[in-house]
């Protein structure tokens, strides 16, 4: 006797599935999806080629003759050039001056933008009389106050401070009242239905709620501070990694330049992920749904 196969279960047949079983798709390893998250071991790998690639063209240009080393110096006299630094001319002290004033002036417009910011995201009021302002001023470049500092503070650590405080003031200030001021409304009325008076609902609701959002605007704009620092330097400065860069333009020394940069690019990834690691830890609940 011969059954009577139906076609959708011959074609499951052939597929290798069972009649009803949704249809296999062929698996794709290496697919992108929006916002999918990567895992850890992913992620270094893709971060570390991107650094490889980039030298290798950079190695290219340069050992391969199609840039003059005047103009781009290759990496191994780069890093020669480094090590000299370091040995010979104590850069690392340059290095020092460099972080312990972006540090200073990060950490004194940090202490006082944090409160104004959650006073300007927690009452209106407050908002309305300080945003014209500190709109206005967010906008004026840094290194335009420069000539300013100098004759006001001389060309001393003060200068520089204030460089650092002025670029990165005005930024904190407006973006730390943006995330108070965005506190989830069902929150602030359950709160008040609990009775929460004003100063606790700051205290308990809006500024816990903000905390991981004012962290990464921290850890954004102590990214910014290190290129207001590099301006300050390049004035007046007897000290510092822009200092050095400044000695190595009048010189033509690309591979002292392109060391300094280097170092500020590292010391800055450095920080970023130091920060990111607080991040994670102080504020776990901010990674809910990612």
């Amino acid at each position: 006797m011969m059954s009577v196969v139906s076609a959708p279960a011959a074609a499951s047949a052939r597929a290798g599935t069972r009649p009803g079983a949704p249809p296999r798709h062929p698996t794709r390893r290496f697919a992108m999806k929006p916002l999918a998250p990567v895992a850890p071991v992913t992620r270094i790998v893709l971060g570390v080629s991107f650094f490889v690639l980039f030298v290798a063209v950079w190695a290219l240009a340069t050992f391969g003759g199609f840039v003059p080393k005047t103009f781009l110096a290759d990496p191994l006299t780069m890093l020669a050039s480094g090590w000299r630094l370091l040995a010979e001319y104590n850069f690392a002290h340059d290095i020092g001056m460099t972080v312990w004033r972006v540090v200073g002036g990060f950490v004194i417009a940090a202490a006082i933008a944090l409160p104004l910011g959650v006073a300007m995201g927690a009452y209106k009021p407050v908002e309305a009389f300080f945003e014209p302002f500190v709109s206005f001023a967010r906008y004026l470049p840094a290194s335009a106050f420069i000539p300013l500092l100098i004759l006001w503070a001389g060309i001393g650590e003060a200068q520089k401070l204030a460089v650092i405080f002025i670029g990165s003031f005005f930024q904190l200030v407006l973006m730390i009242a943006v995330a108070v001021g965005n506190a989830r409304r069902d929150l602030v009325e359950a709160a008040y239905t609990l009775g929460a008076s004003d100063r606790t609902l700051v205290a308990r609701v809006l500024i816990p709620g903000a905390a991981p959002e004012i962290a990464e605007i921290l850890r954004m704009v102590l990214g910014w501070a290190w290129t207001y620092v590099i301006v300050a330097e390049l004035i007046g400065a007897s000290s510092g990694i822009g200092h050095m860069i400044t000695d190595s333009q009048a010189l033509l020394a690309t591979d002292q330049i392109i060391f300094g940069i280097i170092v500020i690019g590292l010391i800055g990834l450095v920080s970023d992920f130091a920060f990111k690691w607080v991040n994670r830890r102080l504020f776990p609940w901010a990674l809910l749904g990612r």
